[in-house]
């Protein structure tokens, strides 16, 4: 949805016309509280914490679980840079794991990167796409992991009738321009654990000490930073968060109108990757053979090569594979336990996939008659 569209004007001006930007400076209930009302409703959770950003979200959720110094947590090759950076903002040591042809964590690579140091798993729901999570949530039960799911690119889809974020110990959203629902940057902490949305509050507010009625008494209170959403933010997603069902409908629509075209004048050369709950899913992407069919296929119009992104391979995450931190003290790779660097060579498996898989574009904003036209003109 287009943010120019009426219900988002409007309750963007009542902000802006009130003057009341900031959630702690408003004389009534703000706006940022009844998002996180209404965004705790939506998913079910007893807990929301809206912030100003996914990654500010990630790190505030590791806080809130306990992940510190030392620790390591387990993360996917394919993902956005911040979910590995979100665990050395905190002190602990990302561990790249494989993705499998669904593009998500591997769980059976999951238990090849357990070690007795290992304190959490990062899930990403990526592209829309769900991971295994009756898979990763029983290794986790077995070995005592904490999970945080990234649904940063997943805002309110859902997994066997569960919505993402909503399913481990703690989630986390983004509402950047590249969002299901957005607000040119924001996020969300999701969880149904006192403890880890208190300590989560106290994080992301360096004044929380002074605010009332806000976190867990019994926990002791600690210093924190400024990742708070204003009021202007949750005023353009509260708009948009009720009609993201009906958007994430017509993503599905459209997924089954390429289903039916790839069964047909495509042919059998494209192969539809597995999905780990296709009933409900809102995203597609296709594998071939030979990486040079899907580069091919994937520079056209609606359609992209995922290697050929860059951004979210992990090879091309420079600012973590240097080693450089601000300063030399604040390395955690310093006291790891083992040697987990991030190098060309991590995850091989996730590089042979992505460079075989295109991912399809739905754009749900806009009409089907234009989106027609697009599909139309995709070659094989």
């Amino acid at each position: 949805m287009p943010l120019f569209e009426p219900r988002v004007i409007a309750s963007a001006l009542r902000v802006l016309v009130g003057g009341e930007l900031a959630r702690y400076h408003t004389a009534e209930v703000s706006e940022v509280q009844r998002f996180e009302n209404e965004l705790s409703r939506f998913l079910d959770v007893r807990h929301t914490l809206a912030v100003n950003s996914g990654t500010s979200a990630l790190i505030c959720t590791l806080v809130g679980c306990g992940v510190g110094p030392g620790d390591e947590v387990i993360v996917p090759a394919y993902t956005w840079v911040a979910t590995a950076a979100a665990p050395l903002a905190v002190g602990a040591v990302p561990v790249l794991a494989e993705i499998n042809w669904t593009l998500t964590i591997d769980p059976e690579d999951i238990r090849k990167k357990i070690s007795p140091h290992t304190k959490a798993i990062i899930v990403v729901h990526i592209l829309n796409v769900v991971c295994d999570m009756d898979a990763i949530l029983k290794i986790a039960q077995e070995h005592n992991l904490i999970v945080i799911e990234d649904a940063c690119q997943a805002v309110g889809v859902t997994y066997r009738g569960k919505r993402c974020g909503s399913m481990g110990d703690a989630g986390a959203f983004s509402f950047n321009v590249l969002k299901n629902i957005q607000a040119g940057e924001g996020g969300a902490v999701l969880t149904n654990s006192k403890r880890t949305y208190s300590r989560a509050v106290m994080y992301h507010d360096v004044g929380s000490y002074i605010r009332e009625g806000r976190g867990d008494i019994t926990e002791p209170m600690f210093c924190g930073q400024n990742y708070r959403m204003t009021n202007l933010a949750a005023a353009i997603l509260r708009p948009q968060l009720v009609r993201l069902d009906k958007k994430l409908a017509l993503r599905r629509k459209r997924r089954h109108y390429w289903l039916d075209k790839l069964s047909g004048r495509f042919g059998e050369r494209i192969k539809v990757s597995p999905h780990n709950d296709p009933d409900s899913a809102v995203a597609l992407t296709v594998s071939f053979d030979d990486p040079e069919e899907a580069r091919a296929f994937g520079s056209q119009r609606g359609v992209a090569r995922l290697y050929d992104t860059g951004r979210h391979v992990y090879t091309n995450w420079e600012s973590i594979r240097s080693g450089v931190t601000a300063h030399p003290g604040m390395d955690p790779y310093s006291w790891a336990s083992r040697d987990v660097r991030i190098r060309e060579d991590s995850c091989p498996t996730t590089l042979e996939i992505l460079k075989r898989t295109c991912e399809i574009k739905f754009f749900p904003e806009v009409p089907m008659m234009v989106y027609r036209r697009i599909v139309g003109r995709t070659k094989r």
